[in-house]
């Protein structure tokens, strides 16, 4: 246990999970990765700079995020070529999982650059183990598509699927998810997972149409894991 931690290898992006809310959430080879690499790519520079800073940490930013994916991860590229180390954050969870990173990851292969996971905190997983659902398979989907027929299209496609569905959804949209789900999947066990790691996290557990009443009734705030049971005849 005393052994001297191997230095970070030259020309490797690693993918640095963050916490989704406790700060207490962030791994101590997240820190070293943070503190020894070169310089880390964040989704936003304000927000990833407000955690280096409260770890103490201070490190080169470069800005990476959904419109500037194509042109960042060329440079990025270029940097790990040179053989520097680089430290690609989210705001919050794992790189990749509904956020930027999987094109400059994809990049980096196909270059024959080295891609290293530092894995921590990831919302999905830790709606799936605490929502009481059977955890042996489950299907992520993400975010669902903004355009309504989109939107019915894709849940009426997974209808067939088996596990449980894994869904994010902002506080915004909530509603307008819920009654998609309800006419969808009306008999189904969905559980409502919000504020993950925070002080107000809460599991609501029921079919769509009480989650529905319930959401009309209070005001629901945080960003949200959805989780719907697979059908029972499936």
């Amino acid at each position: 246990m005393d052994a001297p931690l191997p230095p970070l290898t030259p020309g490797t992006l690693y993918l640095v999970a963050t916490p989704i809310g406790n700060l207490e959430d962030i791994t101590l080879r997240a820190l070293r990765v943070l503190r020894e690499c070169d310089a880390v790519a964040a989704e936003d520079t304000r927000h990833s700079g407000q955690l280096l800073r409260h770890f103490d940490i201070s490190k080169p930013l470069l800005s990476y995020f959904q419109f500037n994916e194509a042109k960042r991860s060329e440079e990025i590229i270029e940097r790990l070529k040179r053989g520097e180390k680089i430290a690609l954050v989210t705001d919050a969870g794992s790189p990749g999982i509904s956020d930027p990173g999987e094109r400059v990851v994809c990049a980096a292969i196909a270059a024959g650059l080295r891609v290293e996971p530092v894995p921590g905190a990831c919302a999905l997983v830790a709606a799936l183990t605490a929502g009481g659902l059977p955890t042996d398979e489950f299907h992520f989907v993400g975010f669902l598509p903004h355009k309504s027929g989109q939107r019915k299209n894709k849940l009426e496609s997974l209808k067939t699927i088996p596990g449980v569905l894994i869904f994010y959804e902002s506080p915004f949209r909530i509603a307008r998810l819920l009654g998609e789900l309800n006419d969808a999947f009306p008999e189904r066990e969905v559980v409502l997972g919000r504020e993950l790691t925070k002080k107000f996290e809460e599991f609501l557990r029921a079919k769509p149409a009480a989650l529905m009443e319930i959401a009309a009734k209070r005001h629901l705030k945080g960003e949200f894991v959805v989780l719907v049971a697979q059908a029972s005849h499936l």
